[in-house]
């Protein structure tokens, strides 16, 4: 038997994780909302890898809670998910997936783009998604992998807070509301530079952007955290004093 896997935060994305894993031929422990992480942690001290499906919001609380013996075998797929995320809360070397793919419940995998995955165990979660049909490419460096996340977050957090005054879909966003999005996806990306210390490459990040609005054009754009989505956009902006009329703007017809 090969070790487990443990997996903390038991959603859809976790489902398909799940099933990967186990036809890779890996048990899976999960961890729900009840169960405490040192307490299982004792159980088992030595996982192939503990995989954090936790929402966004939820991250930190999960990281900060972390038992030692876990940290070295971190793999993290959140949304927003940046180098600082990780780096502040000590841990040196993740495992990271970009996740493209959706999974809601009672419908089947929706698989966009693909979802590349980079750092030690990279090789273990790209066969685990291959198992379940999703691409999964291994990236060959850290800069390789700030430019899936910075894209990732980009494509998200745009198509989200557009759907809050506009609930489309991407392919018509794109089609119809191209100044929509680019406003925000501008306002966006000025704050991701804030978050990473890095001037960015605009015009491939809102190329990037669009490959995954073309390749699933039919999907929507609200998703039920894109007020939060919003509001942590905001908070961010506030706190490096950057300027962002767009998101102002759809805030004030929103907040209501």
């Amino acid at each position: 038997m090969k070790p487990p896997i443990v997996i903390i935060g038991i959603g859809e994305l976790a489902g398909v994780f799940s099933a990967g894993f186990l036809r890779c031929g890996y048990p899976v422990y999960p961890i729900t909302r009840g169960m405490d992480l040192n307490t299982e942690c004792l159980k088992i001290p030595t996982p192939e890898l503990v995989l954090i499906t936790v929402q966004e919001n939820e991250l930190y609380s999960v990281l900060k809670q972390l038992p030692k013996p876990w940290q070295q075998k971190v793999a993290l797929v959140q949304n927003e998910l940046l180098p600082r995320d990780w780096q502040q809360h000590q841990l040196k070397n993740p495992t990271v997936t970009v996740v493209w793919f959706e999974k809601k419940k009672g419908f089947e995998v929706t698989s966009i783009l693909y979802s590349p995955c980079y750092g030690p165990s990279a090789q273990l979660m790209s066969n685990a998604l291959q198992a379940m049909d999703i691409p999964a490419p291994i990236l060959d460096n850290e800069e390789q992998l700030l430019y899936e996340l910075l894209r990732k977050a980009l494509y998200i957090l745009t198509v989200n807070i557009s759907g809050l005054v506009n609930n489309c879909t991407v392919g018509d966003l794109w089609l119809n509301h191209s100044a929509l999005a680019t406003d925000i996806a501008i306002e966006i990306i000025r704050i991701q530079e804030s978050l990473t210390g890095q001037t960015l490459a605009q015009e491939q990040l809102i190329s990037g952007m669009v490959e995954g609005i073309e390749d699933c054009p039919d999907r929507y754009c609200l998703g039920r955290n894109a007020p939060a989505r919003l509001n942590r956009a905001l908070a961010y902006a506030k706190k490096a004093n950057i300027a962002t009329p767009k998101l102002d703007s759809i805030y004030s017809q929103t907040k209501n």
